[in-house]
């Protein structure tokens, strides 16, 4: 019988474990066939609190993880497959073993949309990137290319102006399928220009993104185009698949949560972006997986010395 599970193993789940083995919970992280989140494909992180040099994402993560174990976390890099949380104790499946808990964790995070097009997988974090906040700054006057036509690229686009000599949109429409207040914005602005119904074909470069792949779909031709950057803003997936008839989900697969920790079944909590469709970062992820933890814990309190009943004379 498990205290915790912790179900993930980015900034929401490492810290949900460093708080949970800090209170003696003895915590079980399943920590995925990959641990660390997106973050393994982030190279350089400048943003997180405590390292005003910078330091690689990868790297951020170990240390998390060295700090987790430390206090005795146990982290297993398997999967997590299929769950049950119909009553507790919670079971909890991996493809070999069954677990048994108290109390679980959910911070299985969210997976943001690729394009799957030559060039882009041996260039993310070398010129491609889902995330303008975390890398915006590393392509200072430089020529940016977003990809997408909805809310998220439009408020990516804009964001990298601060920063790009000059910000192209790319869209598969011919028109943006934004909100009108954030599509009014970026086509005003100054410095960012549109290709309209085209797609991404492929990212040119070795070492670092020099152009791209273009095709026209009204036209039906294909040209290069010079750039130094490529964001991708078509959206993000939540990890919530074996969560669908466990977990209250909204209609884009988040988890809903009325307090940011609570889920629709009492003793299971959630953290970071599996739940979080508005901020998307290392340190908010790692605040609402601290919260999840020590909630976790006043959770296995209750558990144990439960409130007695007040009977009214």
């Amino acid at each position: 019988m498990e205290n915790v599970v912790i179900i993930g193993s980015g900034p929401a789940g490492l810290t949900a474990a460093i708080y949970a083995a800090r209170a003696n919970l003895n915590p079980l992280v399943l920590a995925g066939g990959m641990y660390g989140g997106q973050l393994m494909l982030t190279t350089e992180v400048e943003n997180y609190p405590g390292f005003p040099l910078g330091i690689l994402g990868p790297d951020l993560m170990i240390a998390f993880r060295e700090q987790a174990e430390r206090f005795g976390a146990r982290i297993e890099n398997v999967d997590a497959t299929s769950v049950d949380f119909s009553q507790g104790p919670f079971t909890v499946r991996t493809a070999e073993n069954e677990y048994v808990a108290k109390s679980v964790i959910v911070a299985s995070g969210a997976s943001a949309r690729w394009l799957n097009i030559p060039g882009e997988e041996p260039l993310r974090g070398r010129g491609v990137s889902t995330c303008a906040t975390c890398d915006g700054a590393f392509f200072k006057n430089k020529h940016i290319v977003v990809v997408g036509g909805g809310d998220s690229a439009m408020e990516e686009a804009l964001f990298l102006t601060r920063f790009g000599k000059r910000v192209t949109v790319v869209h598969r429409r011919d028109t943006l399928r934004a909100s009108k207040i954030m599509a009014d914005r970026a086509l005003a602005h100054e410095t960012i220009d549109f290709i309209w119904n085209t797609i991404v074909e492929g990212v040119l470069g070795t070492t670092h993104v020099t152009g791209l792949k273009l095709y026209d779909l009204k036209e039906e031709k294909r040209r290069t185009f010079d750039a130094d950057a490529l964001f991708i803003a078509i959206g993000a997936d939540p990890n919530t698949q074996m969560f669908k008839g466990q977990l209250e989900l909204d209609r884009m697969g988040y988890i809903v949560s009325p307090d940011g920790t609570s889920t629709s079944v009492e003793g299971v909590f959630v953290a970071g972006d599996v739940y979080d469709i508005r901020y998307k970062q290392a340190v908010t992820a790692a605040g609402l997986g601290c919260r999840a933890a020590m909630d976790a814990e006043r959770y296995l309190e209750a558990l144990e010395f439960p409130v007695p009943d007040v009977v009214m004379p």
